[in-house]
């Protein structure tokens, strides 16, 4: 009787961006990671959206912060009120989360430590039972791979805090690379490019736009510009610079070889079969870094091997760890179980 009545959700907690799960519905949200709070008195003032939407344009006394870093918890009470106020405004009530059983996806190659700490953080705030799963086996098994079967698979997750590369076979992770850079680094990455050519200050919300709307993984005949605006460093007032897609590549192209040079020691750890099974059925490429402009392109022309974009890039984890859920009467089977 008790399970009747229980809800069941499969969440990717990522570091820039959250996606929930609800069975029997599908995806119930997706918002950023995000938390504006008074610096004062210690209050929430927004959650996701609402605290994106303050990045650059808040008062001195108003603090946002992502409570993740490089996919990891690191603000333990601003992650769980987070969680909260997200399935209140799922659910209608907070108290809806008590007694959910949740499946919620991690890097691989965190700490067990690191594990536990994600599972009591869902039991505090009430879930009645709370399993880690590793995030490229949620991937992987919501973009429709078939991780059960003695056959190699590579996925590719260029978020917002980590690029993941992991082979799988038989429902486990065989070999795996982990980098602490993705999006958000690169934001940054034009942030400085901007501020040490042309001596302009521009926020973080701008570098996003401008990755988005002119970012791109190749060397493109076609130039295409983008004016921004930004504050003048010398006389201090605003002023407008235009960018141009080929800057940005440059910018992006460093961190693409070091992606690159991931997923070649990925291939190179694992066994001869499995590394060939890659070869014949590709790279599966998911997250945010997905959607860059030819990425799948370049990817595939410096690693000889065919790259395949998931359906829902950003949102296959969260329908993977959704499949992985269960419910009464259900049987639950597969080698991603098998640490639950």
């Amino acid at each position: 009787m008790f399970n009747r009545f229980s809800k069941f959700y499969g969440i990717d907690l990522g570091t820039s961006n959250t996606v929930i799960f609800e069975k029997g519905k599908g995806i119930v949200l997706s918002e950023p990671t995000v938390v504006a709070v008074d610096h004062n008195t210690g209050e929430f003032l927004a959650v996701g959206a609402e605290a994106q939407a303050m990045i650059g344009r808040s008062p001195a006394h108003v603090q946002i912060t992502y409570p993740l870093q490089n996919g990891v918890i690191a603000n333990f009470d601003m992650t769980s009120r987070m969680l909260q106020h997200f399935i209140k405004k799922v659910q209608g009530r907070a108290s809806a989360f008590r007694s959910a059983q949740v499946y919620i996806s991690v890097p691989c190659g965190i700490t067990n430590v690191q594990k536990r700490a994600v599972e009591e953080t869902m039991i505090h705030k009430g879930a009645r039972k709370a399993v880690v799963v590793e995030d490229p086996l949620a991937a992987a098994l919501g973009a429709g791979l078939a991780i059960n079967e003695p056959m190699g698979h590579l996925v590719l997750d260029i978020g917002g805090g980590t690029c993941q590369v992991a082979v799988l076979s038989l429902g486990g992770i065989v070999a795996s690379e982990t980098i602490n850079r993705a999006g958000m680094s690169l934001d940054q990455d034009i942030m400085e490019y901007v501020k040490r050519t042309y001596n302009v200050e521009i926020g973080i919300r701008t570098a996003e736009e401008v990755k988005k709307q002119i970012g791109t993984a190749i060397d493109s005949s076609e130039e295409r510009r983008m004016d921004i605006r930004g504050r003048d460093m010398v006389q201090g007032l605003p002023r407008t610079i235009r960018l141009t897609s080929s800057e940005i590549f440059a910018i992006f192209d460093d961190y693409l070889k070091i992606v690159v040079d991931a997923i070649r020691a990925t291939i190179e750890a694992c066994p001869p079969e499995l590394a060939g099974d890659v070869v014949e059925q590709g790279i599966l490429l998911y997250g945010g870094g997905a959607l860059l402009e030819g990425i799948d392109k370049r990817i595939s022309e410096d690693t000889g091997v065919p790259v395949h974009i998931a359906d829902s890039p950003l949102d296959c984890t969260a329908i993977g760890t959704g499949m992985m859920l269960g419910g009464p009467g259900e049987e639950r089977s597969g080698g991603w179980l098998a640490n639950a």
